[in-house]
């Protein structure tokens, strides 16, 4: 990938995250409800005299147009100011900073965990010679997406917390805490990982290189990990903006579920009680992060995928064929 179609996808990555943003605000905008009624609520004033009303909104910067308020928010945004939190008073970008290490690491773990379970996955049930074994182990990846995230987490709870009281219930910190929301939170990325790669890997056992490296003799474990293996892992990074996805969606669901402190509870909270300033705060960090990770995804699968990568000018000299590469094999 050159230095041109980088600044375009970096152009459209922006555009994506102004998007969403921006639609976001419209959309919270015409839902009913007073932001002012929320923060007095929050305060336990429930009435109020209409010149505190009048100073709440004018504090807040509610009492303009509508078209106002956005451009007053969107340049916020450009200068680093993600505005205050309606309910607590706190500013969002000290809210996101105290709920972005935990989520992060949480949808680490879970992507390591997902990634090595799903990439095993596929692998044996393409070595593997006996036919009910493949047959087992490409079910499960239809199993794992067909299975809601918080059902999971609940079944897990139900299993190792509350019966066999190997691990904290709720709320739990440490690395006891985070063992069963990251494992909630790696069986959809488990699930797609092992799909995609299992079509991957099927179709790339099946070509003609592949095929000719069994013919000169190559062991079947070495052949399927290091060279079909390598050749499937595109398609896995062409699905990386659905992992991320299903990271961040996830991560609403099994922190509600878990009660641990992050960006995924904090966004729930936040739509609750219409705290629309921390409601664009998180979908500005959740878009951000998804198109980090599909440019990063793009710029890396070249790497791992050579028939993705950039041909070689006119001018350069073509590199000799070999007895593989020609599909001649000596004896």
């Amino acid at each position: 990938m050159n230095a041109r179609e980088i600044v375009r996808r970096t152009i459209h990555g922006i555009l994506v995250v102004w998007a969403a943003y921006t639609l976001t605000f419209l959309l919270l905008y015409v839902l009913p409800g007073d932001p002012v009624t929320t923060m007095l609520s929050g305060t336990g004033q429930v009435e109020a005299t209409p010149e505190q009303v009048a100073e709440l909104r004018a504090a807040y910067g509610l009492d303009g147009s509508l078209p106002s308020q956005y451009l007053r928010s969107l340049g916020g945004v450009l200068t680093g100011d993600l505005g205050t939190s309606y309910l607590t008073g706190e500013a969002v970008t000290t809210q996101l900073a105290q709920t972005v290490p935990g989520t992060v690491l949480l949808a680490l773990t879970a992507l390591v965990i997902g990634v090595g379970v799903g990439v095993l996955t596929a692998v044996g049930a393409v070595y593997t010679r006996r036919p009910r074994v493949a047959g087992l182990l490409a079910a499960l990846p239809v199993l794992g997406i067909s299975l809601p995230t918080f059902w999971v987490g609940l079944l897990l709870l139900q299993v190792f917390s509350f019966r066999l009281g190997w691990v904290p219930a709720l709320g739990g910190g440490g690395v006891t805490g985070a063992v069963l929301p990251a494992l909630t939170l790696a069986v959809p990325v488990a699930a797609t990982v092992a799909q995609v790669l299992l079509r991957s890997l099927t179709a790339t056992w099946r070509s003609q290189f592949i095929g000719t490296f069994r013919a000169a003799g190559f062991p079947r474990w070495r052949l399927t990990v290091t060279h079909a293996l390598r050749a499937s892992l595109g398609p896995v990074l062409s699905v990386a903006g659905v992992l991320t996805g299903e990271l961040l969606g996830g991560a609403v669901v099994v922190e509600t579920v878990f009660t641990r402190n992050g960006v995924g509870r904090l966004l729930t909270t936040a739509v609750t009680s219409q705290d629309v300033p921390v409601v664009l705060g998180v979908v500005l960090f959740s878009s951000v992060v998804f198109v980090a990770v599909v440019v990063a995804a793009d710029l890396l699968r070249p790497l791992v995928d050579a028939r993705t990568a950039q041909p070689r000018t006119a001018g350069a000299r073509a590199p000799r064929p070999s007895a593989v590469t020609t599909g001649k094999a000596t004896a």
